[in-house]
C-alpha cells in the first residue's frame, strides 16, 4: 500500500495539469455548498441576536390561543385580544406594566408617490408602545408621535423612500391616511428587520385604521416587576385570563419569531441554494469521472508494466484512489475557505440590498465545515471508483500492446438497459401525470428519465454528432471532418463530457418552461375569467402591501364611463375543521364582471348567512345547493351557513364566495385585493381608464392596469425567480465547461503525435485550433441538444403533475426565443472551453509531437 501511495504522489506531480479541471469542479461544488451553509447559520444567529434585542425588555405576551391558518400558510390569524384585559394584567402580582400591542397593514407612499416594499416582506402598522422596554422598536431620531396623525418610521423605510422628519406622506391602510413622520425608529439596533417597514402610530389612530372597532389588540405586552423571572410572572398570569387566552414568555416570543423567519424565509432560501449546490456537484461528478476514465485509459501501459512487475490489483485500484483522495482532500479544504469568503462577501453585501446582518463575526459551525469536506470527497473518489476498478483489471500483457483509448459505450447491452430505462420512465411518468396524478410519481419518472439518458448517451453519440457534425464537412471541409472524426473516437467519452453540460442546460430549460407555463396559466386565468376592462391592485406579493379601501369599487363605479366595479377581499374562517381562504365580494357584481363557469343555485340569493362554493371544493366536502356548513371565525364566533351556489372555476374568484354583510361582523382589517372594472358601452379604453385612474388617486395611487398588463405583472415573481435562478445555474455551466476543457486538453495530450503528423504534411496552426475548437462545439453541441430535450421533457411533467394536484388549470408555453438563447448559450460555452485546448494543440513543436510515444 505504500508503494502505492508512492505512485500515486510521484504520478500526480507529473501530471498536476491533468487533474486541474478535476481540482476547480471539486472546488467551486464545496465552495457553493460551504458558503449556504455558514451564510445560513449567521443569517439564523443574526435573526436570533436581532429579536432578541427588540424584545429583550418584555417578559411576557399575553394573545389568543387559537390560530387559524388556511392551506399554503404557515403563519395562521390570531383572534384579538380585549384591551380591557390590560388593567386585569397590570393589577396582577408580578407585572410592573403592561400595554396593548395593535398591529395591522400599513404600507407608507414614499416621497416620488410610489409605495414603499411590499415585493415579499410584510409593511406593517401599530401603536407607538411609550415604554421603551415593551417597545420593539427603539426611537433613533425625533420624537414619539402626540397628535392624530403622527408617526414614527422605521429609518430604513424612510431612506428607501427619502422621506424625512417633518414630511407628509400617506398610509394605506389600506384607506389612505395623511401622516406627518415626526421621528425614525431602528429594529435590534438595526434601520429595519430586512426589508420589512413599520409606522408606529397613535393608539387611537391605530384603533381607528388598524382594527374593526376600538377596544382590540393583537396582543398585551407586559414587563415583570423586580425579582420576576419570566416563567413566574406567565404562572401568575395565566390563572387570571379568560378562556381562549394563553400567556407566553418572551424567550418564546424571540424564538417563534426566529423560527417564523427561519420556517418561511431562511429555510426556502437555504433549501434553494442547497438544490443548486447539488446541481453543481453533479454536474462536478461527471466531469471528475471522465477525467479518471482517460487518465486510466492513457496509463493503460503504465498500469500494466506495474502489473507485470508484481504489483496486484488491489493495489493498482488503490494507486487511482489514492490519486483521486488525494486530489479530493485539497480541492475540498480549499472550496471550504472559498465557501467562507464567499459568506463573508455576503455578509457585507447583505446590508446594502436592505437586509441587514446583525454586527459579529461569521458563525461557522462543525456541520457547516465536515458536511461540505465530506461530500467533496465523496463525490470525488465517487466519480473515480469506476475508472480506477477498470485499472485494476489492467491485463499484464497489455504493456506490449499500444495505449488506446476506451471506444466501448455504444453495445447492445448498454442499448437494452438504455431504452428499457426510458421506456420505464415514460410509464411512470405518464402514470404520476394522466393516471394518478402525484407529483412524487412524476419526480420518479423524471428521475429514471434523467438515468435514462446518461445510459443511453454513449449510444445516441455516434448518430448525434454525425448529423450535428453534418454541415461541418461542407462548411469547414478537412478541418471540420476531423473535427468530427475526433468526436466520434470514443463514444462514452464525448458522452461523459457531454453529460455535464446536458444537466446544466436540462435544469435552465426546466426551469424556463416552467416559468413560462406559469406566465402563460396566468394569462390563461385572466382572459378566461375576468371579462371586464381593466384591474385596480397593488404592486406587491408575499406578506407585503396593504390591500385596497373597500370604498374604492364604490367610489370607481359612480363614475358615469364605468358599468361595473367589483372589489374581491380576502378573508379566513374554519370551515368544518379546516381553515380555507374566503371571497369577500359583491356576489352580483362578480357574476357580471368574471366567469364563473356553470352556476347552480343562486348567487344572488347569498345574504348574511349564505355561501357559494367551486364544484371541485363542494365535490372534496360532500356539499350541494341546499346543505348548511359551519364557519368557525377568528372572532371566536361559529355561525352555519346555507350553500345557496355551487360554480365551476375558482381561479380569481375563489374556492369560497361570501357577501360583505356576512364578514362584517367578524373582520379585522378591511381591505380588497384587487378592483376589477368594465366599462360602459361605446366608451373609449383610455377615456374610461384615465376616470378610473382619477378616482384611484384619492385612494392612495394604486395602479390601474389591462387585463393584459394586469397579467404580465402578476407573473413579475416568477422573472425574478429566473433570473435568480440563472445566476445559480451559471455556476453548472461553469463546471461543465471546466469538464469540456480538460478533456480536450487530456486529449490533445493523447494525440500528440497524430498532431505533429497533420502538421508535418501541411495543416497549419489556425487549422489546428479550429479542429479542436470545432470539436468542442460539437460535444456541447450534442450536450446543449440533449438537455433542452431532457429539460423540455420534464418542464412539461412538472407542469402536468401540478395541473393534477392544483385546483388550478395550469397551462404549457414552450417559449422558443428563450429556448434558443439557451442554445446559443450552449454553443458559445463549448467554443469557449476549446479556447484553451485548442491553443496548446497550435503550440505543439511537431518533430517533437511526431517523436512522442
Amino acid at each position: 500500500m505504500n508503494a502505492s501511495v508512492r505512485i500515486s504522489v510521484s504520478s500526480l506531480r507529473a501530471h498536476k495539469r491533468r487533474f486541474a479541471g478535476t481540482f476547480l469542479a471539486v472546488l467551486l461544488g464545496v465552495a457553493f455548498l460551504a458558503g449556504t451553509l455558514v451564510m445560513g447559520d449567521t443569517l439564523r444567529a443574526s435573526f436570533d441576536t436581532m429579536f432578541g434585542d427588540a424584545t429583550s425588555g418584555t417578559d411576557a405576551v399575553v394573545r389568543s390561543a387559537d390560530t387559524i391558518t388556511t392551506p399554503g400558510e404557515s403563519q395562521g390569524v390570531r383572534q384579538p385580544v380585549d384591551t380591557g384585559l390590560v388593567a386585569v394584567v397590570g393589577k396582577t402580582p408580578g407585572v410592573a406594566t403592561a400595554a396593548p400591542d395593535i398591529q395591522g397593514a400599513g404600507q407608507l407612499v414614499g416621497a416620488d408617490g410610489e409605495p414603499i416594499g411590499g415585493q415579499g416582506p410584510p409593511t406593517l402598522a401599530g401603536n407607538w408602545i411609550d415604554d421603551p422596554e415593551l417597545n420593539a422598536y427603539r426611537l433613533a431620531e425625533g420624537r414619539a408621535p402626540a397628535k392624530p396623525g403622527e408617526v414614527v418610521v422605521n429609518r430604513g423605510a424612510a431612506e428607501q423612500g427619502d422621506l424625512r422628519i417633518g414630511d407628509t406622506t400617506t398610509l394605506r391602510t389600506p384607506d389612505p391616511v395623511e401622516v406627518t413622520i415626526v421621528g425614525l425608529a431602528t429594529f435590534g439596533g438595526e434601520d429595519g428587520m430586512a426589508q420589512v417597514t413599520f409606522t408606529g402610530m397613535t393608539r387611537s389612530d391605530a384603533e381607528k385604521y388598524l382594527t374593526a372597532k376600538p377596544g382590540e389588540a393583537a396582543s398585551i405586552l407586559v414587563r415583570a416587576g423586580p425579582g420576576i423571572d419570566q416563567r413566574e410572572l406567565v404562572d401568575a398570569l395565566t390563572p387570571v385570563l379568560p378562556e381562549g387566552v394563553e400567556a407566553i414568555t418572551g424567550q418564546e416570543l424571540a424564538e417563534e419569531n426566529t423560527e417564523m423567519i427561519s420556517g418561511q424565509f431562511l429555510t426556502l432560501f437555504t433549501t434553494f441554494l442547497l438544490v443548486f449546490s447539488g446541481v453543481a456537484l453533479l454536474v462536478a461528478t461527471f466531469s471528475i469521472h471522465n477525467t479518471f476514465a482517460i487518465v486510466v485509459a492513457q496509463r493503460t501501459r503504465e498500469n500494466a508494466l506495474l502489473r507485470a512487475l508484481g504489483a496486484s490489483r488491489r493495489q493498482v485500484t488503490a494507486s487511482t484512489l489514492v490519486e483521486a483522495g488525494v486530489v479530493a482532500v485539497v480541492a475540498s479544504a480549499a472550496g471550504l475557505a472559498a465557501g467562507i469568503g464567499i459568506a463573508a462577501g455576503l455578509q457585507a453585501l447583505f446590508p446594502a440590498i436592505g437586509f441587514p446582518f446583525t454586527e459579529g463575526d461569521l458563525v461557522i459551525s462543525a456541520l457547516s465545515m465536515v458536511l461540505p469536506l465530506a461530500v467533496g470527497v465523496v463525490v470525488c473518489l465517487g466519480s473515480a471508483l469506476l475508472p480506477a476498478v477498470r485499472a485494476g483489471r489492467t491485463a499484464p500483457l497489455a504493456a506490449l500492446r499500444e495505449t488506446s483509448v476506451d471506444r466501448s459505450g455504444a453495445s447492445r447491452a448498454r442499448a437494452v438497459v438504455g431504452t428499457g430505462l426510458a421506456a420505464l420512465a415514460v410509464a411512470v411518468t405518464l402514470t404520476g401525470v394522466v393516471v394518478r396524478p402525484s407529483l412524487w410519481l412524476a419526480g420518479g419518472g423524471a428521475v429514471l428519465a434523467l438515468a435514462a439518458f446518461v445510459v443511453l448517451g454513449p449510444v445516441a453519440a455516434t448518430t448525434a454528432v454525425r448529423v450535428l457534425g453534418a454541415p461541418l464537412d461542407r462548411l469547414r471541409g478537412v478541418t471540420g471532418a476531423l473535427a468530427a472524426r475526433n468526436a466520434l473516437r470514443s463514444p462514452r467519452r464525448t458522452a461523459a463530457t457531454a453529460s455535464a453540460l446536458m444537466i446544466g442546460v436540462a435544469v435552465v430549460s426546466l426551469f424556463t418552461v416552467f416559468g413560462a407555463s406559469l406566465k402563460a396559466t396566468m394569462d390563461q386565468t385572466v382572459s378566461r375569467s375576468f371579462a371586464g376592462d381593466v384591474v385596480v391592485s397593488t404592486p406587491s406579493f408575499g406578506a407585503g402591501g396593504s390591500g385596497l379601501s373597500p370604498a374604492l369599487a364604490g367610489a370607481v363605479a359612480d363614475r358615469p364611463e364605468v358599468d361595473t366595479a367589483v372589489g374581491l377581499g380576502r378573508g379566513v374562517a374554519e370551515v368544518d375543521g379546516s381553515g380555507r381562504a374566503l371571497t369577500v365580494t359583491d356576489p352580483v357584481e362578480l357574476e357580471r364582471t368574471f366567469d364563473l363557469g356553470d352556476v347552480r343555485g343562486s348567487l344572488r340569493a347569498l345574504g348574511a348567512d349564505g355561501i357559494a362554493v367551486t364544484e371541485q371544493e363542494a365535490d372534496k366536502q360532500d356539499l350541494d345547493v341546499g346543505d348548511t356548513t359551519r364557519l368557525a371565525f377568528t372572532d371566536g364566533t361559529t355561525e352555519t351557513f346555507t350553500v345557496r351556489a355551487v360554480h365551476g372555476r375558482s381561479e380569481l374568484a375563489g374556492e369560497y364566495v361570501i357577501t360583505r354583510e356576512a364578514w362584517a361582523p367578524h373582520r379585522t382589517q378591511d381591505s380588497d385585493t384587487i378592483v376589477a372594472v368594465s366599462f360602459e358601452d361605446g366608451v373609449d379604453a383610455s377615456e374610461g381608464r384615465a376616470a378610473v385612474e382619477k378616482v384611484a388617486t384619492a385612494y392612495g395611487n394604486p395602479e390601474v392596469q389591462t387585463r393584459d398588463e394586469y397579467a404580465r405583472s402578476s407573473a413579475g415573481a416568477i422573472d425574478m425567480m429566473l433570473t435568480r435562478v440563472y445566476a445559480l445555474l451559471a455556476l453548472a455551466v461553469l463546471i461543465a465547461l471546466l469538464g469540456i476543457t480538460n478533456t480536450l486538453t487530456l486529449a490533445v495530450h493523447e494525440r500528440t503525435r497524430e498532431l505533429g503528423l497533420l502538421r508535418a504534411v501541411g495543416q497549419t496552426r489556425s487549422q489546428v485550433r479550429a479542429m479542436v475548437r470545432w470539436e468542442s462545439v460539437l460535444v456541447a453541441a450534442f450536450g446543449t441538444v440533449g438537455g433542452l430535450a431532457l429539460g423540455g421533457f420534464l418542464g412539461w411533467v412538472l407542469v402536468k403533475a401540478s395541473d393534477g394536484a392544483s385546483s388550478s388549470a395550469f397551462a404549457f408555453a414552450l417559449p422558443p426565443a428563450q429556448l434558443l438563447v439557451v442554445a446559443g448559450v450552449g454553443l458559445a460555452a463549448g467554443l469557449f472551453a476549446g479556447l484553451r485546448p485548442a491553443g496548446r494543440a497550435a503550440r505543439l513543436n511537431v518533430l517533437k509531437a511526431i517523436a512522442t510515444e
